[in-house]
């Protein structure tokens, strides 16, 4: 009887360790399964790139209400803030290149704008480029930024004005008057417009149509002198020619 109980002791006693090796078998099996399985979860940049655009949008907020109020270094600093958590930030680059613009830092304006074009390649950009450009001083290179910026808008008058004066600062009078002359149907009450315009006709012998130019910019400030002097003078170059014909 001992023996039968030792006997059936073992036998138990190898069937408990049986079941423990089998379930860790099992285990081990399903923890395998368990790595090889693509196991769905929320990425954790998701947040993070959500608090980033937060925190960018909110530097810009602050930076635009600085600039507003003229606090031009305070600005500049936000919105280069913005620029170091998202360097990409498409709206806070052009904003930064305007800002410069404004004060007068017109290499880095130009810089920034043409950083902007790489993936925004819109009217906006290029036509603030191109003042980037006038205003050093560049004006082909002007003329050409401004041209880019019209074809993708060309039913802008400003856009034809713009274009048109870089066209006569280059001294490209026949263009400038085309330009000009089209933006001054919609920008009719311009005075600038219509001066430059003017002085296009004058240095391509368009008497006739100076004289206009000259007439339209009188009747809209009949108290400038200077119109009135140069109206007369044409009026009599135009009669002299006349009488010697």
């Amino acid at each position: 009887m001992l023996g039968m109980r030792v006997v059936l002791r073992r036998r138990a006693m190898r069937v408990f360790v049986r079941g423990i090796r089998d379930r860790s078998k099992s285990a081990q099996e399903k923890s395998l399964c368990m790595d090889d399985t693509h196991v769905e979860r929320i990425p954790q940049t998701s947040r993070v790139a959500s608090r980033v655009i937060q925190e960018v949008r909110s530097l810009q907020r602050r930076a635009e209400k600085a600039a507003a109020q003229r606090r031009y270094s305070e600005a500049e600093r936000l919105y280069i803030s913005a620029l170091t958590l998202d360097p990409g930030a498409h709206e806070v680059q052009l904003d930064l290149a305007k800002l410069y613009l404004t004060i007068g830092r017109l290499q880095k304006a130009e810089a920034l704008f043409r950083e902007v074009l790489h993936t925004e390649d819109d009217a906006e950009s290029f036509g603030y480029l191109g003042q980037a450009l006038y205003e050093q001083g560049r004006f082909s290179e002007a003329q050409d930024a401004y041209t880019e910026a019209l074809e993708r808008d060309p039913s802008d008058p400003h856009r034809q004005y713009a274009l048109g004066r870089a066209a006569l600062a280059a001294g490209d009078y026949e263009s400038s008057a085309q330009l000009l002359e089209k933006a001054s149907t919609r920008l009719s009450r311009d005075t600038e417009l219509l001066r430059m315009l003017a002085d296009c006709f004058d240095h391509l012998g368009y008497r006739d149509h100076a004289e206009e130019t000259y007439a339209r910019i009188n009747r809209l400030e009949p108290y400038d002198e200077k119109i009135k002097e140069r109206l007369t003078h044409i009026r009599s170059s135009g009669a002299s020619v006349s009488s010697a014909a």
